[in-house]
């Protein structure tokens, strides 16, 4: 198993609770590790919760975070002064009283999504540590049965991570929501639709960005040489765009110490030089305070003022990352960087803009670049084209996380993850993902060589994420928080409303490039729904015909069945009972070894499981044959050891499982004999399973078997299905790496058991 891999299984594979037949053939107790969980292993009916709240980090790591985040997490939003003032006049200024305007919408844009919205509700809606769409999905249905996959077991409300806490049916709104959600199969349909569209135009920013942010920047220096061309422009955005992603393979660990020294220089200069043009030209625009100039704003232009939102917006792009790019860091650090440093920063260069374009009208297409005091052209160009290319890292880093989480959770096909950092928790880089973006980059560079028309793209993609996680931070408001009425009110009236009128403002250039996004997005969720709908119905169907304790007895104790030594690792998707791949295998080769023990993979809907809690064994009648379970639980954020190092975790798990057992006692517990009788018998066959663990270690060692199920659409299914499920899956599945791969399993102690299934 890869230390730089994810769970790419997608292995959210438990069932709710009244799949739980298929556990009866466990033996009735497990490690005393945890005496009074409950457990699907089991027949106990006590609970207990034992929450250990996760260590807040020391203030040095923290400060350090803070300053790693500024080279990571803003330079998107922090390069917005480069564009979005032409963006909001594209054909000039008509009245220098719109400046005011435009400047107080910039002003509680910021304020009310950027920083209240953003830096301090929706980074409160975390998922353990862990930011961005499918974060919040996690978080809506690990407190609902909101999942299309049964995940529901309730060994796993006793992670400790996992913070469950069921609203009080007293609560009538949470209690309206969550039913809603968990008995209307078209809200758990539009919760999986919407997710998927949210992380579709995530990963759209993540395309968009490095083009408007670079071609932006270049473009400034027509200002200094009118003669260089456009098409000389575009050609060195895209060596500067390929040089980016490039870099990406170093890690967000070295590529944010390399960044936040330069992005903390950009933030620095751009706040003194609006402080100056502030005091040199116009200290009268400070009046933007006042949000009557925007009602003044719409009342002068009316239907124009409306379309010049659609460039406002483009000062709050970036917004997004702030949540998406939390499992970089963590919440303390990105708000101290935000409001220490980003917000004043570029809240100063914005009135310097608009105190500088007071007096020169004639300059708002090149705003940046002209209001820079002649003697710093040159060095804040440089600056510029530098931030620019950090800017691109905010959604870049964004969409390595982001697709990490969903295909965690089973909607995205598998590639490959890799950790680049030991100190740093959830800092990764996708190579797939990151060649791939690169791709769709260069293409829109080169294809729209226009900062304007992207900006309509931009905008687009930027609105519509806000309104899923508006809408979805309502339902956490709701269900979870339990929020006073009165300030989902607010929250809805003064910046739902806002966010519903910039969307209106983007839609109305769609044909001016704001199609674009649109089709990454059909794109993409295409692709993760396809994944999505094939991966369910295979894991369903192996739920289904899964193999029943007594079955497994009677195959077990077959006489025809030759044992071998050693011990065998059974991967298998399905959490509860044992998968019909295995009676395939037994069908074909009529061999057991020693020991064997079925191996789930499963991903919660958390971030993180603590490793003391990962493993969970059960023991599988007749006990002479030893025959174990063990599901072994991840987070969608944790990382994967080296198998060397996840052999050893497990058999010390297995056996300090057998050491804590007690099914000896239980079994003799009515006998009329000495609880010191007791005792050394249990002794003596925890002696003896010990024992045969580590012969069977000696003799044959550890073998891997993997199973694995092919799907096709059965018969009488519509040419759709068949499409979908013949086709379309099963291509992906070919395309993208392969379960052997995934979990790093020595190839030449890997036994694959293949099976196939009509769904």
């Amino acid at each position: 198993m890869g230390a730089g891999d994810c769970i790419e299984e997608e292995e959210d594979v438990g069932s709710p609770d009244h799949h739980n037949n298929g556990s009866k053939g466990f033996d009735k107790s497990i490690s005393k590790k945890t005496p009074s969980r409950y457990d699907s292993f089991t027949d106990e009916t006590g609970s207990a919760h034992h929450h250990q709240r996760r260590q807040a980090s020391d203030w040095g790591t923290v400060l350090k975070l803070a300053f790693q985040s500024i080279g990571i997490v803003y330079g998107d939003i922090g390069t917005s002064p480069l564009y979005a003032l032409p963006g909001i006049f594209p054909d000039g200024i008509k009245d220098n009283e719109d400046l005011l305007g435009a400047l107080s919408l910039i002003f509680y844009s910021i304020i009310l999504i950027t920083l209240i919205k953003y830096v301090f509700i929706v980074l409160a809606a975390n998922d353990n540590g862990e930011g961005g769409t499918f974060a919040l999905y996690s978080l809506i249905c690990r407190y609902c049965k909101a999942s299309l996959m049964p995940n529901h077991q309730k060994e796993d409300n006793e992670v400790s991570n996992y913070k469950l806490e069921v609203p009080s049916t007293g609560l009538k709104r949470a209690s309206f929501v969550k039913s809603m959600l968990e008995n209307t199969k078209v809200a758990k349909y539009t919760l999986l639709f919407v997710t998927l569209l949210g992380t579709s135009m995530v990963l759209g920013d993540g395309i968009l960005t490095p083009c408007i942010s670079v071609l932006s920047a270049m473009g400034g220096i027509k200002v200094a040489a009118p003669d260089m061309t456009e098409d000389l422009i575009v050609w060195v955005s895209v060596i500067i765009l390929i040089f980016l992603f490039q870099l990406q393979r170093f890690g967000t660990d070295k590529v944010g110490y390399s960044f936040a020294p330069i992005l903390a220089l950009w933030f620095v200069s751009i706040a003194l030089i609006g402080i100056f043009n502030f005091f040199k030209y116009d200290p009268g625009v400070i009046k933007a305070i006042n949000p009557w100039y925007i009602v003044r704003y719409f009342a002068r232009n009316k239907k124009d003022a409306w379309i010049s939102m659609g460039g406002v917006i483009l000062c709050l792009t970036g917004s997004e990352a702030l949540f998406a790019d939390l499992g970089h860091f963590n919440v303390r650090s990105i708000r101290i960087s935000s409001c220490s440093l980003v917000f004043p920063s570029i809240l100063f260069a914005y009135f310097g803009q608009i105190s500088y374009l007071r007096k020169h009208n004639e300059d708002v297409l090149d705003t940046f670049y002209k209001s820079i005091p002649t003697t710093l052209f040159w060095p804040m160009f440089i600056v510029a084209v530098m931030a620019a290319i950090i800017a691109s890292q905010a959604l870049i880093s964004a969409s390595f996380s982001i697709i990490h989480q969903s295909m965690a959770l089973g909607c995205f096909p598998r590639v490959k993850i890799v950790h680049t950092s030991t100190q740093f928790e959830g800092q990764i880089y996708v190579p797939e993902i990151n060649h791939l973006l690169m791709l769709a980059c260069l293409g829109v560079t080169i294809g729209f060589r226009n900062t304007l028309k992207i900006g309509n793209a931009y905008g687009l993609a930027v609105a519509f994420v806000f309104q899923v996680t508006s809408g979805f931070l309502l339902i956490v408001m709701i269900m979870i928080w339990k929020t006073n009425i009165i300030f989902i009110i607010l929250y809805v009236v003064f910046i739902s409303f806002s966010e519903l009128a910039f969307l209106s403002s983007v839609v109305y250039k769609f044909v001016d490039g704001g199609y674009l996004p649109l089709l990454f997005a059909a794109l993409l969720v295409t692709i993760m729904y396809i994944w999505s709908y094939g991966y369910r119905k295979k894991y369903m169907y192996e739920l289904e015909n899964k193999v029943s304790s007594s079955r497994l007895a009677e195959i077990a104790s077959d006489p025809v069945i030759h044992r071998v030594p050693g011990v065998a690792l059974f991967y298998t998707e399905v959490v509860q009972g044992i998968s019909p791949i295995f009676t395939g295998y037994i069908r074909n080769v009529s061999t057991l070894h020693t020991v064997l023990v079925f191996v789930s993979i499963k991903v919660l809907h958390i971030g993180k499981v603590p490793p003391e809690e990962r493993f969970l064994f059960g023991r599988l009648k007749p006990h002479d044959l030893a025959l174990y379970r063990c599901v072994v639980r991840y987070g969608y954020k944790d990382a994967r050891t080296e198998w060397e190092s996840f052999e050893e975790i497990l058999l010390t798990q297995l056996k300090d499982f057998m050491l804590k057992e007690s099914f000896v006692v239980g079994e003799i517990e009515d006998n009329e004999v000495s609880d010191q009788e007791k005792a050394n018998l249990h002794n003596q066959e925890v002696q003896k399973q010990l024992g045969l663990v580590d012969e069977a270690l000696k003799n044959g060692g550890i073998v891997y078997m993997l199973g694995e199920t092919e799907v096709i659409a059965s018969r009488g299914s519509s040419y759709l299905k068949k499409f979908v499920i013949d086709y379309c899956y099963n291509w992906l599945k070919r395309c993208v790496r392969q379960s052997d791969e995934i979990f790093m399993i020595p190839r030449r102690r890997l036994l694959k058991v293949a099976m196939t299934a009509e769904v």
